[in-house]
């Protein structure tokens, strides 16, 4: 699959400050431990609508911590999927009156374009599902092999499901108790309902084809991968068995990402597939979640067409914290460019070159502190606000190469 062109990324003077980040799992903020290279896996969209705040919001939040493991001087390996075959999509294809296949072509190509215009990094790999297929048969056919995976008793549809008792964590990544798994699973794509599996928690992994669906040879007949297995298949044929940060928005903990991290544990026998799961909070509108069904979203090309600059809706999102759930409104953008045209303005006069080398150490410091971007945003503020001297040579090409490295603002 073809991604979007990577922006230029300065070089920025000075020490680097190693990222720590908040880890789902051990709700703990840790440092991110990797050696040379970074392995990143973050989830892509299903192509079925255009892209809104709430995934550019979690984008923008892998691209700064993308652009912080740079900082660092690590080789960063970014892989991203996208889920170009899922019931979302057939439905929306169907109720539209278009073929799936053109609705995701489609949708993809203005994601393509909303992350260009965001100046977001891209993904090394950037992986269909559609083209992950094999690599999906091979790693339900290992699941099957460690007897972590069944296939249920139904001539016409023999699916083939995981099991929860497959890895002796399973849970941990979440956390949350079998009342609210039940919960979610239900709510966000599960079939707890099905009949022959063995828990109502069990994971679809293959889906024996049906009439009016997309199929796939495979060794069990022909069908199509399930969701959570598609990113375990993509991240870890990449990345290795166990890598550095699997991340999303925060709808993602569970079931996906626990499902798509032990269905890779089960099958490669490791003991825990990402070292750090990272998890972006959900954006509303006005004090309202956005939502397909509420008809409150708001789009990223739409906000661009209309002449708002991609760096104003960077500082917007950044004003607040990544992992709460958060606000958007006219006032948030206004106020973001109104920030954007005062640093433009301090960047002019930038003053000495030791305040701007203070200022760029204190920006790395909060974005390094589990991506603290209102305290970041704030000590640019502050240093706008101040009063300077006479410029030296060196301050206005430093601050602006480290707003644009660390934040990818443009001033």
């Amino acid at each position: 699959m073809r991604s979007w062109p990577h922006p230029d990324i300065p070089r920025v003077d000075g020490p680097s400050v190693p990222l720590a980040l908040h880890d789902t799992a051990d709700g703990t903020v840790r440092p991110v431990e990797a050696s040379d290279t970074a392995g990143m896996y973050v989830c892509g969209i299903t192509p079925y609508d255009s892209t809104h705040l709430g995934h550019a919001a979690t984008y923008l939040t892998f691209d700064l911590i993308h652009r912080l493991l740079l900082d660092q001087g690590l080789d960063v390996h970014y892989v991203q999927n996208i889920t170009d075959v899922d019931d979302p999509l057939f439905e929306r294809a169907e109720r539209d009156g278009v073929d799936w296949r053109e609705l995701g072509s489609g949708q993809i190509d203005l994601f393509r374009s909303d992350m260009e215009a965001l100046r977001v990094i891209p993904p090394r790999d950037y992986i269909g599902a559609v083209e992950s297929v094999d690599e999906v048969v091979e790693l339900v056919g290992k699941l099957l092999d460690a007897g972590a995976a069944y296939i249920v008793d139904d001539a016409e549809h023999p699916d083939i499901y995981a099991s929860i008792a497959a890895t002796e964590n399973f849970g941990y990544e979440s956390n949350y108790d079998r009342a609210t798994m039940e919960e979610f699973f239900a709510e966000r794509g599960g079939d707890p309902d099905r009949v022959g599996k063995r828990d109502p928690l069990d994971a679809l992994v293959w889906r024996a084809h049906r009439e009016g669906e997309p199929a796939w040879d495979s060794p069990w007949g022909p069908g199509r991968p399930g969701w959570h297995i598609e990113c375990s298949a993509i991240a870890t044929n990449r990345l290795g068995a166990s890598f550095t940060i699997q991340g999303g928005g925060s709808d993602l903990i569970f079931p996906h990402h626990e499902f798509s991290a032990a269905h890779a544990e089960a099958a490669l026998d490791v003991d825990r597939m990402a070292g750090h799961y990272v998890h972006a909070g959900m954006i509303g509108l006005d004090g309202v979640k956005m939502s397909k069904s509420l008809g409150n979203l708001v789009f990223v090309h739409k906000l661009t067409a209309a002449g708002h600059e991609p760096d104003a809706i960077r500082l917007g999102i950044f004003a607040s914290h990544y992992r709460a759930d958060r606000d958007w409104s006219e006032q948030i953008l206004a106020d973001a460019e109104a920030r954007l045209v005062t640093w433009r303005a301090a960047c002019r006069q930038a003053g000495s070159l030791a305040a701007a080398q203070a200022l760029v150490q204190e920006l790395r410091t909060h974005l390094a502190a589990d991506l603290d971007t209102p305290g970041a945003l704030a000590v640019v503020d502050t240093w706008a606000g101040a009063a300077r001297g006479e410029t030296e040579d060196g301050a206005c090409e430093l601050v602006r190469d480290a707003l644009d490295a660390l934040l990818g603002v443009q001033v």
